[in-house]
């Protein structure tokens, strides 16, 4: 059996890193993803967005908190996790997200903004 993505795409937002209490680091990125999907009647490409929710922990998230930004170029590879909870109405919800086993920048470092 297979459990295994594959992802190119820009950061949605800054990692969020936390260190649990046993001192491993865990961080949460929103990684958006384009995929082409064809031409208007104007001949404008049109691409859809996805967002998807990654969670990486121990060096690999600290990488992510001490170098990567919002809009950053990422390649990323893990797993597929899906995670249940009741909310504070009962109400029964769902999140899948991939699990980080690989995280790396791609392009040129952006520039960053003048202080």
């Amino acid at each position: 059996m297979v459990n295994k993505v594959t992802l190119i795409g820009n950061l949605a937002a800054d990692p969020e890193v936390k260190a649990t209490p046993k001192g491993t680091y865990v961080a949460k990125l929103r990684l958006a993803t384009n995929t082409y999907i064809g031409k208007d009647d104007e001949g404008n490409v049109r691409e859809q967005t996805e967002f998807h929710h990654l969670v990486a922990f121990g060096k690999t998230a600290e990488f992510a908190g001490q170098y990567l930004h919002k809009g950053r170029l990422v390649y990323a590879d893990g797993r597929l996790q899906t995670n249940t909870w009741e909310d504070t109405g009962g109400q029964k919800r769902s999140r899948t997200e991939i699990v980080v086993d690989s995280l790396k920048p791609l392009g040129p470092k952006p520039q960053e903004a003048a202080a």
